[in-house]
């Protein structure tokens, strides 16, 4: 009995208003320390962002260029709109499809997945880069794929063109299978993936009788 009256007595002493009340005062209340105890860090932050230098100089294609760079700026969003060369694409901008591939330091990379302020002192080549500055001859890749048409809408065909160029510089007599696997890292939303395999063997046998 005196059980059932000590419900009682809490009920009309804790209404369940009362109680809802006090958990969402609960609830502000750490809240409230939590971003206190985060604030020196959330500082600290912003202060090491501004901090970062933002006008740098990047060797692109043979020249160096300066550019107003955001602290999480990527190569890709830098080299289309900032020094427009547009040959670089975004297609997905999660390091995926490969459009966006160019060479750092001679080795195909993602432009999407590699911030522009990482590059300094670094050589970056664009497609724009493969032809003779002063010839405007092409590179053995790009007439290979001129010679064969090995694609249909050629929005990935840059990326494709890049990661080429880098299999030949490494390896310039492949077989069609070290070819597949060398351009696995990009993606032809046309499946012409055939046609692309034999344009990078015309590259090699271009590359060849130079």
């Amino acid at each position: 009995m005196a059980e059932v009256e000590s419900v009682g007595v809490l009920e009309k002493k804790y209404s369940r208003r009362t109680f809802i009340k006090g958990v969402i005062a609960t609830g502000a209340t750490v809240s409230a320390s939590s971003y206190a105890l985060r604030g020196t860090s959330l500082l600290g932050a912003a202060t090491f962002q501004t901090s970062t230098e933002r006008l740098i100089t990047l060797n692109v294609n043979g020249q160096q260029r300066r550019v107003d760079v955001l602290p999480h700026e990527t190569l890709a969003m830098t080299l289309r709109y900032k020094l427009n060369l547009t040959g670089t694409k975004l297609g997905c901008d999660r390091a995926e499809c490969g459009a966006c591939t160019v060479l750092i330091d001679g080795v195909n990379q993602y432009g999407c997945s590699i911030l522009t302020h990482q590059l300094r002192g670094r050589s970056v080549v664009t497609i724009e880069g493969l032809e003779d500055a002063d010839t405007g001859e092409l590179s053995v890749v790009q007439e290979a794929v001129m010679e064969q048409g090995g694609f249909q809408c050629a929005f990935c065909a840059p990326g494709f063109i890049m990661s080429m160029t880098a299999m030949l510089d490494t390896n310039p007599n492949p077989t069609r299978e070290e070819a597949r696997h060398a351009l696995s890292g990009n993606l032809c939303r046309c499946a012409d993936y055939d046609k692309i395999l034999t344009c990078a063997m015309r590259a090699a046998e271009l590359a060849r009788s130079v």
